[in-house]
């Protein structure tokens, strides 16, 4: 019972999984692949090879390949596996940089592979979440009032001209009859700061954060000039559950360990070799 519940274990490992892929691969390469006979002239192209390149191309053009396209297809297959054999037999893949790192890369990449097919639990997810709560905390929502003040007469006016009409407002009075025009409204009802971003700017939105609450403050600045800001309510939604924000979280949790991964991965194919190094004296 132990050891059946070792091997269920087992096999949910995505690790396992890349060393059962890496076993198949070795094995088609040994059946079909391996041990090319350098000096067997014969070439066989059979009908699952045909069917094979037939449905590549397919994969590719959205169509099967009509009998031209196909004759050209086994033509090029013939002559790739000519110049394969012909490789071999002048030996073209032993000790060569080149070949060496290309094989590399595949076994690199069928790792990464296997790596990116991982599937993080829902407790990995949450732990994730819970580390990190202020990349998947919602928008903060706002209501406020804005009076516009304009720069086109330079900064320096400008913000004279702000600061005298904040003075006005924190002594009572009414903000519809001060500042300059603006094709944008003077208040906002529960906005939340991605629409106050998107309507006046991320250098306003984010002063939103340190502004007072029911005090007229300022001037903020914004892509149009300069503004007086009363902030009358903040509300921030509730925190999300993970199910609302999952691809989100999982997302992250890929980048972040995708290297952790790929190492673990290694590890595992290190560990099936013994090491002997001989440094010169």
């Amino acid at each position: 019972m132990q050891i059946r519940r070792f091997l269920a274990g087992a096999l949910r490992e995505p690790l396992t999984h890349f060393l059962l892929v890496g076993l198949a691969i070795f094995l088609f390469f040994d059946v079909f692949g391996g041990d090319v006979d350098v000096g067997d002239r014969r070439i066989v192209v059979n009908e699952a090879q045909v069917r094979r390149l037939a449905d590549q191309w397919s994969q590719t053009w959205q169509r099967p390949p009509n009998a031209n396209e196909l004759d050209g297809l086994i033509r090029d297959y013939i002559k790739e596996e000519i110049y394969y054999r012909e490789a071999l037999r002048l030996g073209l893949d032993r000790d060569d940089v080149i070949v060496r790192r290309r094989l590399r890369s595949k076994m690199e990449f069928l790792a990464n592979s296997e790596a990116e097919t991982a599937a993080p639990s829902d407790a990995e997810l949450q732990a994730w979440r819970d580390k990190y709560p202020a990349r998947y905390a919602p928008d903060p929502v706002y209501s406020l009032d804005q009076v516009y003040v304009s720069t086109s007469g330079g900064d320096a006016a400008g913000d004279a001209k702000a600061k005298a009409i904040l003075r006005q407002l924190q002594a009572g009075a009414k903000p519809a009859a001060l500042g300059d025009p603006l094709a944008l409204p003077r208040s906002l009802d529960r906005a939340a700061a991605f629409d106050i971003n998107r309507q006046y700017g991320d250098e306003f939105a984010d002063a939103l954060k340190s502004l007072p609450v029911g005090k007229w403050s300022g001037p903020v600045v914004s892509g149009f000039g300069l503004h007086l800001v009363r902030v009358r309510e903040v509300r921030l939604p509730r925190e999300p559950r993970l199910a609302e924000v999952r691809q989100a979280v999982e997302n992250d949790w890929r980048e972040a360990t995708r290297e952790e991964r790929e190492n673990r991965a290694y590890q595992i194919l290190l560990d099936g070799y013994r090491i002997e190094i001989e440094k010169p004296k």
